[in-house]
């Protein structure tokens, strides 16, 4: 029988109103667990619970919350090889990129731990004679976090810590394709000195339990990462409470490679940013812009490295890129492929189904070439280890293609020239820019987030997330009259 998961709710492991099944992409034998559904009823107890709980959370010492997140980090930290086995089983990157995720997870946590004993305010005199003035940040309340599938505890991670550093309560419902590092990262945090109900965790669809936390009047703050017709949506409703909303949605990231660039670098920049995480990473690089000085150079390199990838099961000593995430997700990656030949594209490796010794959803990196940005391999964001190159004949070409979508996440440049890495920096409207670095690969303790249909409210990560979970209040002060 497989392990019973079952949600988190005002300190309460509680089963759910149904079952769903948890199985390994990489071994579709594999059944990994059986986790509840949360039911409207408990999303409402969990929902009261967090308000209840968030007054006390608010007038607790720092030092408690400093305690709390420090702990979690470290032992996120320590137990990355463990837990990012279990990443890696359910989400099918390889294990290294598991490990990594996890440990990147707990470095959240002890960052956001350091910034709840920095949580200085301002002071200023008023216009007005004898009056002075207190500037301060106070939470912003109960904070519904809603995360991914792709990074399913650093996502989630950047999100919880700092609601928690900086007072408020947190209902998560994370993705239905992970919830088995959902629970885990939920048994660390239910571990340590939380008031009861501070921190929920609600397993659901997003159509019953996620919408059910947008539209209540008992949430204050909504940080979501996801589609964009999603996040349209969770907009709409969250407006009509006026609810406070931090969204990072979709992606068309583009590397440009230029001629005065390092060849070999532009490659391995490319085909890490392309398809390390299989290509499911909201930075990936999908849209590779060449100049055609170095274009049939640089496509026969990075062909022979697609090639040269080892696509296997997850757990296995070797292995490059995972198995795509779900069927849903792999037969879309394949009308993705059939798509780009109806467009004209031409297919220079990858994009078929890859045997393996376990039946799993195994998919080869695929390189389109003869692409323009008209294509809708070009426009839509694919989340797959598809990437497509666009000839281009100058640099200026290169950044009005770089810059022509209606996303803005990431974007990057290879090149020797100072200058132009310089005006591509300050000219790329995406949020965030890379120089002969791939488009995917962050830091925690700096900003993150995009422009256009990628981003939409304030940013995440580094003190700026201070910004969405956190309100300020400016109080003035005037000397009581003697007796």
């Amino acid at each position: 029988m497989p392990d019973q998961k079952l949600n988190y709710i005002a300190g309460e492991w509680l089963a759910g109103e149904s079952e769903i099944e948890n199985l390994n992409p990489s071994d579709l034998s594999d059944v990994i667990g059986l986790f509840a559904q949360a039911g409207a009823d408990q999303v409402e107890t969990a929902l009261d619970a967090a308000r209840a709980a968030q007054a006390e959370w608010a007038n607790a010492g720092i030092e408690r919350r400093y305690k709390a997140l420090m702990s979690i980090g470290e032992e996120l930290m320590a137990r990355a090889p463990e837990l990012g086995e279990l990443l890696a089983r359910e989400e099918g990157k390889p294990l290294a990129e598991g490990k990594g995720e996890v440990f990147r997870a707990g470095q959240f946590f002890t960052y956001y731990a350091a910034e709840t004993l920095r949580q200085i305010g301002d002071t200023a005199d008023s216009v007005r004679d004898g009056i002075e003035i207190d500037v301060r940040r106070e939470p912003v309340g109960v904070v519904a976090v809603i995360s991914p599938w792709n990074f399913p505890t650093a996502t989630a991670s950047w999100k919880i810590a700092p609601a928690l550093a900086f007072g408020n309560a947190v209902i998560w419902k994370p993705a239905n394709l992970t919830p088995a590092s959902a629970v885990a990262l939920t048994e660390v945090i239910a571990r340590q000195d939380l008031p009861k109900g501070l921190f929920n965790l609600v397993m659901g669809s997003g159509r019953s339990v996620g919408q059910r936390l947008v539209e209540s009047p008992k949430i204050d703050a909504i940080s979501f990462t996801g589609s964009v017709p999603v996040g349209k949506g969770i907009a709409t409703a969250a407006i009509g409470n006026l609810t406070k909303v931090q969204m990072e949605m979709g992606s068309k990231n583009a590397l440009a490679v230029m001629d005065d660039g390092d060849l070999d670098t532009a490659v391995a920049v490319a085909l890490g940013g392309a398809f390390g995480g299989t290509g499911q990473k909201c930075t990936a690089s999908s849209r590779l812009v060449v100049h055609e000085n170095v274009h049939d150079a640089f496509v026969e390199k990075l062909v022979a490295g697609a090639r040269a990838m080892k696509v296997g099961h997850a757990l296995a000593e070797g292995t490059q890129i995972g198995p795509v995430v779900s069927a849903v997700q792999l037969q879309e990656n394949l009308n993705y492929i059939d798509l780009g030949k109806a467009e004209g594209a031409e297919l220079q490796c990858g994009g078929d189904r890859v045997e393996q010794p376990t039946e799993g959803h195994f998919m080869a990196p695929a390189v389109f070439s003869s692409t323009t940005n008209t294509m809708r391999i070009n426009i839509e964001e694919m989340f797959a280890p598809i990437a497509c190159v666009i000839k281009v004949g100058t640099y200026d070409e290169a950044l009005a293609t770089v810059n022509d979508t209606k996303f803005g996440l990431t974007s990057g440049i290879v090149t020797r020239s100072l200058a132009r890495a310089t005006h591509f920096r300050r000219n790329a409207r995406t949020g965030c820019v890379m120089v002969n670095l791939p488009t995917a690969g962050t830091d925690y303790h700096v900003p993150f987030g995009g422009r256009g249909d990628s981003s939409y409210g304030p940013r995440e990560q580094g003190a700026y997330a201070a910004e969405f979970y956190t309100t300020v209040k400016t109080s003035y002060i005037a000397p009581g009259q003697p007796d």
